[in-house]
């Protein structure tokens, strides 16, 4: 570690890999273990892992920037960032597309439509009326639509940094929110295709509450929270009682829940994703300080010894290249789907009770554990590469010794 340099969170990385491997588990399609994660008993899923550990992140990679270098460095910073993830997001476009074309004609897939799925069937239909519209981020199916919602929020910190230093905290934060507030009476969508009136999945200008939020508390806008005890019986009422309303077994047996959760309902505006309601965000910070609370001071109850110690050092590899281990979960998620699809059929041959067992258990099982196994050697071998060990000295050759 260089002189200054910032050490890392552990929480950080440790809870954003573990956001990492259940965006995996619930792009994969028909996968049973997205009955078990954290989105089916709750407002809050794995996105706001995402990017509320995407804000802590950028207060520690961009902030000293802005600090020490001032606005037009820091601006750059971002900029280079942004870059970055729009690429990202256009190859990993191509990349799916392209490998549902392949899979859609390979003879052994030939009862399923992997284009059509995915909604890629406008695009292939008319590409040069779609590519302008895919580059400029007007044209954004649903399965590519965090990356796009995350280069707006980036877009936004150097704006945010430049009211905080005008200011502070509060003129910074207040601005988020009144955002926040606009998106929620409908003023801030934007176009997600050109042949129909569909907006983003994810509104930024929404989810920039939470990405700002661990922003702040990464940057010191946002006290840490005390522990106490009443806090905790907080935290765990308000998890407990969105049970009831995210449960599907539970809302959807309960006539009065199922009527507050149906589309035309006003309650639905308070849990919205693409506007991210607001009780997504009390039921993420409810969690988030629980979190908080078990990890300890500094994250200090992560580190152990043994089965424990390593398997924490996995996660936070994962966390620490989160960007390869997204493009890496979001493409191979579909391909372990095909895969899944194609196994179970030449197990299951027309016997019901065989398919039921292969699809629900031994075959989605297997794709969850190899899946999660390729997010973990893709975040080591990236982590690897970034070490440059081109670069490294040749080892000094040993002399002959002579008798």
């Amino acid at each position: 570690m260089t002189a200054g340099a910032r050490p890392r969170d552990p929480r950080l990385d440790f809870f954003r890999g573990i956001g990492m491997l259940i965006i995996f588990t619930a792009h994969m399609p028909g996968n049973w273990l997205t009955l078990w994660i954290p989105a089916r008993f709750g407002f809050s899923d794995a996105t706001e892992i995402f990017v509320f550990c995407s804000g802590m992140a950028s207060a520690i990679a961009f902030g000293r920037v802005f600090r020490e270098r001032g606005w037009t460095m820091g601006t750059l910073r971002v900029s280079h960032r942004i870059w970055q993830v729009y690429w990202a997001h256009i190859g990993l476009f191509f990349a799916v597309a392209v490998s549902m074309v392949v899979l859609n004609r390979v003879t052994w897939v030939e009862d399923y439509d992997y284009v059509a799925y995915l909604n890629l069937t406008p695009f292939f239909a008319e590409p040069q009326a779609l590519l302008p519209g895919l580059m400029t981020l007007t044209y954004v199916p649903n399965y590519f639509d965090i990356l796009p919602m995350y280069l707006v929020i980036l877009a936004l910190l150097p704006f945010v940094l430049a009211l905080h230093a005008v200011g502070g905290p509060l003129l910074a934060l207040g601005a988020v929110a009144a955002l926040w507030l606009a998106t929620q009476f409908g003023l801030t969508g934007l176009p997600a295709e050109p042949f129909s009136d569909r907006v983003w999945f994810f509104n930024p200008f929404g989810w920039a509450l939470i990405f700002f939020t661990g922003f702040g508390f990464a940057a010191g806008w946002i006290p840490a929270p005390p522990f106490r005890w009443w806090l905790v019986a907080l935290a765990v009422a308000i998890l407990l009682a969105s049970v009831p309303f995210a449960y599907f077994r539970i809302h959807q047996n309960v006539e009065w829940l199922t009527l507050l959760r149906d589309e035309d309902g006003l309650f639905r505006e308070f849990y919205t994703k693409t506007q991210f309601g607001i009780l997504r965000y009390i039921h993420f910070l409810a969690l988030a300080y629980l979190a908080f609370v078990a990890a300890g001071a500094g994250g200090l109850r992560l580190i152990g010894q043994g089965l424990w110690g390593r398997s924490v050092a996995v996660l936070m590899k994962v966390g620490q290249q989160s960007l390869a281990v997204f493009l890496m979960g979001m493409f191979s998620a579909r391909l372990f789907g095909a895969a899944v699809d194609h196994i179970q059929d030449i197990l299951s041959q027309g016997d019901p009770e065989a398919e039921i067992f292969w699809s629900m258990w031994v075959t989605m099982a297997a794709a969850n554990i190899l899946g999660w196994l390729l997010l973990i050697v893709t975040a080591y071998a990236v982590s690897w590469l970034k070490s440059k060990p081109w670069q490294a000295a040749a080892p000094v050759p040993r002399r002959a010794t002579v008798p």
